[in-house]
């Protein structure tokens, strides 16, 4: 086992890591990718300096094991998509506080607004067609509204 060991170097590690990443491809779950990237680590800095085999053992445990709050640190920001549109999956907590021609009258407290291609079922005080409302509310896909 320490003859296998000893004959460890840069091509082994890079091979390694390729090979981790590529399991990585196979059977995602993230954490093939961080071993994968310690291993080429070792077998960058192995080109550089030539390390004992007991050293490059040494290196990859520590480049995996910090390569997971690095992980963390990145997965946990949130990204630059949410960061520019907030409403992204809450569509109807946008439409609060704009103003809309009511498609169909409120009649007992129940009507609809066209908004973009979409079809609105509205809630509010009973208002003829063609009205003005500025939605106060949003519950789900039901929007409260109110006379604007």
């Amino acid at each position: 086992m320490t003859e296998m060991f000893s004959t460890l170097g840069t091509w082994n590690w890079l091979i390694f890591g390729f090979i981790l990443m590529a399991l990585e491809l196979a059977a995602p779950g993230v954490f093939l990718f961080w071993f994968g990237l310690a291993a080429l680590l070792v077998g960058l800095v192995s080109f550089a300096a030539h390390p004992s085999w007991q050293t490059q053992l040494l290196m990859f445990a520590v480049f995996a094991v910090a390569a997971v709050p690095i992980w963390r640190r990145l997965a946990a920001s949130p990204s630059r998509a949410s960061r520019s549109n907030p409403f992204l999956n809450r569509r109807a907590a946008a439409l609060v506080g704009r103003v809309f021609t009511l498609e169909k009258p409120i009649i007992d407290g129940t009507g609809t607004v066209r908004i973009d291609d979409t079809i609105w079922r509205v809630a509010g005080p009973d208002a003829p067609a063609g009205s003005r409302v500025k939605v106060v509310r949003a519950d789900g896909a039901n929007l409260t509204v109110a006379a604007a």
